[in-house]
Formats: C-alpha cells, sequence, structure tokens
C-alpha cells in the first residue's frame, strides 16, 4: 500500500487525511524528516504560504522536500502549497518556497477572506465542486506545465512531472476526483 504524506505543521492536513482514509493509501501526517522519508508521496495543504515556508525551514524539512521532488518523489500542493511550489511570485519573490514548479503565481488573487467562493469545474473529464479560499490564480506556466483545469479564463489545475498543483480545496469537499487522479497518475 502506498504512503502518502500530508505536512502537518500548519494548514489543512487533517481534511486531506480524512479524504485519504477514504482511499486504498495509507495517509500519514509529516511533521518530521523520518516521516518525510517514511511516504512516497506528499500533499502540501492550504493554508498560510509565508507561515508554511518559514517552518519548512525552521524543521529541516525544505531542503528535504526539494531533494526528495527532485528525484521523483510525487508532490501534490493545494492553495498554499501551490504557492510554495511556484518557481516564481507575481508581487515579489518568495524566499522560503521550495520553486519546484516552473510556473508564476499570484496570492490572494480572487481578493480577501469574504471572496471566496465554491463553484464547480470540470477536471480530467468530470465536473467537481472547487472551493476557493482566499486562493492564488496561475498567471503563467512554462513549456512543460500541463494545464488541467480553468474556473473561467483562470488556470486553477497544473501538472509538470511528478508536481501537481491546485488553487481551490479539494479536501473541502466530498469529491475525491482530484485525489484519484494524483494516485492514479503517479502510482
Amino acid at each position: 500500500m502506498k504512503k502518502i504524506g500530508i505536512l502537518d505543521i500548519q494548514g489543512s492536513a487533517k481534511e486531506h487525511l480524512t479524504a485519504l482514509d477514504k482511499l486504498e493509501v495509507e495517509p500519514i501526517l509529516v511533521k518530521t524528516l523520518a516521516a518525510l522519508e517514511s511516504v512516497d508521496a506528499l500533499i502540501l495543504p492550504g493554508g498560510e504560504s509565508t507561515t508554511i515556508g518559514k517552518l519548512l525551514k525552521r524543521f529541516g524539512l525544505r531542503e528535504a522536500i526539494i531533494k526528495r521532488v527532485q528525484a521523483g518523489m510525487p508532490v501534490w500542493g493545494t492553495c498554499a502549497g501551490a504557492i510554495l511550489l511556484a518557481k516564481k511570485i507575481k508581487e515579489k519573490d518568495f524566499e522560503d518556497g521550495l520553486k519546484l514548479m516552473d510556473v508564476t503565481i499570484e496570492r490572494n488573487a480572487y481578493g480577501a477572506q469574504m471572496d471566496s467562493f465554491e463553484t464547480k469545474i470540470e477536471f480530467n473529464g468530470k465536473i467537481i465542486p472547487a472551493v476557493f479560499i482566499r486562493a492564488p490564480k496561475i498567471l503563467e506556466v512554462g513549456d512543460d506545465v500541463e494545464i488541467l483545469a480553468r474556473e473561467g479564463y483562470d488556470i486553477v489545475a497544473v501538472r509538470e512531472k511528478n508536481i501537481l498543483i491546485t488553487t481551490f480545496h479539494p479536501e473541502i469537499t466530498e469529491d475525491l476526483t482530484v485525489y484519484k487522479y494524483f494516485i492514479n497518475t503517479f502510482f
């Protein structure tokens, strides 16, 4: 059984754990290097990207995650996790980010917390619910980045090699489509 880690230093880890418990994988909450080394894939949850980035450095996880992903470990970033994975941030450089996917992202692109919304999008041939909470937008993608979903004209899901980004929160809904895509694509 594949072990899928959920970074559990800040953000919506428990919601991802609940979703993964419904699938044929072993979910593991990752707070330490030992836990990171034990997993086959990693989910970087929504939360506050600046805080998560600082904590990754403090706990010695930042470089370890970068090395594992560069060596082929699948990683999926949702919302704040997407910001962490982006090589470029529109407003400024994000020194604590992982900078692994060739995308430019804009933080809080839809506005403040009160501007959060739920809609439906097409993902992998299926209409699914998508919850956007102070969500980022993917503004530009590199040549090797595949666009997987849009909300209107906005890019909201992309893949590059072993990296998946969604700017919305699948963990807040009951729909497991994106989880199944992540598992089936990389295992």
